[in-house]
């Protein structure tokens, strides 16, 4: 018998290979609770940053999201530089009404009033106008506002009797309108706006100071 096929030959190299064997797999084993270590480790560290990263953001959004505007109801007796006042009638109608002033600040106008909030389109002049019947202030822009100017002059406002929107033709960027009452702007930064505000929102010079600025109709 040759030595290449000699018993112990054979067997030797069958333990060779077993052992081989268990040698690779012992070492892929190691090697996956290796990895599995290093992968508790890594959320173990990732976990608490990404819930630090959340509470942060959380915290940042409240403290730099700009508060709503506080302004209180009624005449201030305080006047405004550069107001101009009007005399209007306050009758319902159910026409479409030629208005003195662009955009109007009283007169004839829909038995149906706009709902107070934020608007992005043009909304008609007659349910405006009902709002400010209400001691809404109707505060339009300039469609060509820059957004910076248009997030200050956000910032500025109550959260009710109060309606902001884009409104053409205007002769300065930005006009505040009450019932009667009227304040052409060049920017938002003008401190009369919250002069404005304590002045005529929801003030006695509207018919129906205070009366409900929502339950109407959406522009």
């Amino acid at each position: 018998m040759s030595p290449a096929s000699s018993p112990r030959l054979t067997d030797l190299t069958v333990k060779q290979r077993r052992a081989a064997k268990r040698a690779e797999k012992l070492a892929k084993f190691r090697r996956q609770q290796k990895q599995r270590r290093r992968n508790r480790r890594i959320v173990a560290v990732a976990v608490p940053i990404a819930v630090l990263v959340t509470v942060g953001a959380i915290i940042l959004s409240v403290v730099l999201t700009p508060k709503p505007a506080s302004y209180t109801a009624g005449s201030s007796g305080v006047a405004v530089e550069g107001v101009e006042e009007f005399t209007n009638a306050a009758t319902h109608v159910e026409t479409p009404v030629t208005y003195a002033q662009s955009p109007p600040a009283g007169g004839d106008h829909s038995p149906t009033w706009l709902n107070c909030g934020i608007y992005t389109q043009l909304i008609p002049d007659e349910n405006a106008v009902h709002s400010l019947e209400h001691g809404a202030i109707w505060v339009t822009y300039d469609p060509s506002l820059d957004a910076s100017q248009l997030g200050t002059l956000r910032s500025k406002l109550p959260t009710t009797h109060v309606i902001l929107s884009p409104y053409d033709g205007l002769s300065v960027p930005i006009v505040l309108s009450g019932w009667n009452v009227q304040l052409g702007l060049e920017s938002a930064d003008d401190s009369r706006i919250a002069t404005f505000f304590e002045e005529y929102w929801k003030g006695e010079n509207a018919p129906e100071p205070g009366a409900s600025c929502t339950g109407g109709v959406d522009g």
